[in-house]
């Protein structure tokens, strides 16, 4: 598994994929309408999924064979295939066409709001899976204006690597964090707003309002009280904790840990077999709570699956969803430390052996899924040319906040 969420998030915004599916629509509400399609072979008897995969080598191997066990169990056929496209422009424009597969599996949750717009998504079907069966961030994140529109496949998300040697037991608590810190070395992506916004949101700043899976875009807080406290934390690690320099990026981060200059470095678990490998001991820890005692909320990406409404064979295609679900957390776990979503999976001996990934499944099942409205693609701009500007000490924290905030907004009103 690749550095997925550093990168996905911001896909739509510099392809033009939101725009190239919303041409042509009449309106999203009648797309977002359209009936699925459903043969009457689809309905009784046996027939061939099309498959499209974003996982790639040892993942595509272990989704192939999961499918495969589904498909002898069902009599029917699935046919697994790579699409390497990472912008999701081929599956937008055969899904459109009507020559797209029937599943779409690996979808990053935050790509959901725009296919859904776009009226690509069928609904999952009512009492197709027990909700209560998952970790609640699961169903949250594939969720679309209160509608779930992809089964939930794995989650992930980042949390406080910590060096065993030079600190046994991570820091709880900020005070003693930022104690510890300054003794051993700590350093992370601070200028990128994904790692950054547990400590925004820990103050009170938020992205847009969810109320029950509907996110309003009219109600940003990442220029509120809160986040103006959170934006002078950050400026604090690096001009008053000196912690690290303002240039500092993902890689002199994950470099510095790896050599053990460092004992601290907030990343996810595309990392784990590259610390492992510098020979470096180490844990996975939640983030300490803050000076106001609340605990920082990380992002969390859900690995989604999803069926097109212009597949003729719905009921197979949802079913082969939910049996990849729930039957093929052990392959994904071994072969791209995947995440499980489904609760007994997270209960299995077998996982629970897994000590890091244990880490981050606490964590996940304590975060905030990010948004998967179109809308996002206009926040990541504005906060990391900001954050730079924060830690630089070029723009004050309130400043950059009323910045940010204005910045977001135009970016939402131009997209409209």
């Amino acid at each position: 598994m690749n550095m997925t969420w550093k990168i996905a998030a911001s896909v739509l915004a510099t392809t033009g994929l939101m725009a190239s599916l919303l041409v042509g629509c009449a309106s999203s509400g009648d797309k977002a309408a359209e009936t699925p399609k459903q043969t009457d072979t689809a309905a009784g008897g046996k027939v061939k999924l099309s498959v499209w995969s974003h996982w790639g080598d040892a993942e595509f191997e272990a989704l192939k064979s999961v499918a495969q066990e589904w498909a002898t169990k069902t009599g029917n056929e699935v046919d697994v295939k790579v699409d390497s496209d990472k912008e999701f422009q081929n599956y937008a424009t055969a899904a459109r066409s009507g020559k797209g597969p029937d599943i779409l599996f690996g979808l990053p949750h935050d790509n959901l709001g725009t296919f859904a717009k776009a009226g690509l998504l069928s609904e999952v079907p009512s009492g197709l899976v027990n909700e209560a069966d998952y970790v609640p961030v699961a169903f949250a994140g594939t969720t679309v204006d209160g509608k779930k529109v992809a089964m939930p496949i794995s989650m992930e998300t980042y949390g406080l690597y910590y060096n065993t040697d030079k600190v046994p037991t991570p820091p709880t608590t900020w005070a003693d964090f930022v104690a510890s810190a300054q003794k051993n070395g700590f350093m992370y992506d601070i200028n990128n707003f994904y790692f950054t916004y547990p400590f925004i949101q820990g103050y009170g700043g938020y992205i847009f309002k969810n109320t029950s899976g509907t996110y309003d875009t009219n109600d940003v807080g990442l220029g509120n009280e809160g986040a103006v406290k959170g934006y002078q934390l950050l400026n604090d690690m690096v001009n008053k904790y000196k912690f690290m320099p303002a240039d500092v990026n993902g890689d002199i981060a994950k470099g510095k840990f790896t050599t053990k200059n460092t004992a601290f470095y907030i990343s996810g678990p595309w990392d784990v077999e590259a610390v492992k490998k510098a020979g470096v001991n180490f844990g996975v820890a939640p983030l300490p709570t803050l000076e106001n005692g609340q605990k920082p909320k990380t992002l969390v990406g859900v690995q989604s699956g999803i069926v097109s409404t212009k597949s003729e064979h719905q009921q197979q295609a949802w079913d082969l969803l939910k049996y990849l679900s729930q039957n093929g957390s052990k392959k994904f776990l071994e072969a791209g430390a995947r995440i499980p979503v489904v609760k007994t999976q997270l209960e299995d001996a077998s996982f629970k052996n897994n000590k890091t990934a244990v880490a981050f499944a606490e964590i996940a099942a304590n975060g905030e899924p990010m948004p998967n409205i179109p809308a996002m693609a206009a926040v990541w701009t504005p906060e990391g040319n900001n954050l730079k500007l924060i830690t630089t000490g070029k723009s004050a924290p309130d400043k950059a906040a009323k910045d940010i905030l204005d910045q977001i907004k135009q970016g939402i009103a131009t997209s409209k």
